[in-house]
């Protein structure tokens, strides 16, 4: 049956490097980033991050993370990857739970997921499809 988890975020550790820089181009960059969820999910991530950010008006990522932790009461760990893409004031924001890669009691999870920075903090939001415990 399809659920919904919502948690606030903290990111804890931010560790950038850029691994390209053409003379005539926006430079390349990679991050490994760490976080600390609170609420219906709760547990700490580590992502890893290739961004691209042209001006201040610009950019995008893509990034795969591991969450290892509780969802409600299922505890295990689940990898997600997602990304944005920033146009001016336009935002295309998006993200999916890998097939396949759920453990312990979060085997089989599925579907989909945001992470958004906005006036009320960062909040992650999770619409997932888990198998009956048994």
């Amino acid at each position: 049956m399809p659920c919904r988890a919502i948690a606030s975020f903290e990111v804890t550790t931010w560790d950038q490097s850029t691994y390209d820089t053409p003379e005539d181009a926006p430079p390349l960059s990679r991050a490994t980033v760490r976080k600390v969820f609170r609420g219906e999910v709760e547990g700490a991530s580590t992502a890893e991050l290739l961004m691209c950010r042209p001006d201040d008006s610009s950019g995008g990522y893509i990034g795969s993370e591991r969450i290892v932790g509780r969802i409600g009461e299922r505890a295990g760990s689940f990898v997600v990857q997602h990304g944005a893409t920033q146009d001016g004031d336009t935002f295309d924001v998006y993200g999916r739970v890998l097939p396949g890669s759920g453990t312990g009691e979060q085997a089989g999870i599925r579907d989909i997921c945001t992470f958004r920075h906005g006036e009320n903090g960062a909040v992650f939001t999770l619409d997932y499809d888990l198998p009956e415990a048994g």
